[in-house]
């Protein structure tokens, strides 16, 4: 499954009509954020994540998700279940990632 570029006004929409998300929260001008990217893409494409939509929102633009997600540094990621932020950590790490989107479940 591919990563969706999405904004504030989509986020809220796709917590509640989806049971697993992941989110890559970014700034255009973050160079981990560019490092993280291409891996971030990969594991939206691993079998085993198949029913998780993937996620990347521009934490600078996008306030809202930036407050529901608890955003302090970037580039952070968070993992959502039925709506709810199960967690969220500022890393660069492709495994903690990845531990991450394993705990959905």
């Amino acid at each position: 499954m591919a990563v969706k570029v999405t904004t504030d006004n989509e986020f809220k929409d796709i917590l509640s009509s989806n049971k697993k998300v992941a989110v890559k929260f970014y700034a255009d001008w973050c160079g981990q954020c560019k490092l993280m990217a291409p891996k971030y893409r990969k594991m939206s494409d691993l079998e085993e994540f198949e029913d998780v939509v993937f996620l990347d929102i521009n934490a600078e633009e996008n306030q809202e998700a930036r407050k529901m997600a608890g955003v302090n540094n970037l580039p952070f990621f968070a993992v959502f279940k039925d709506g709810e932020l199960l967690e969220g950590r500022p890393t660069s790490k492709k495994e903690k990632v990845q531990e991450m989107i394993q705990s959905l479940g």
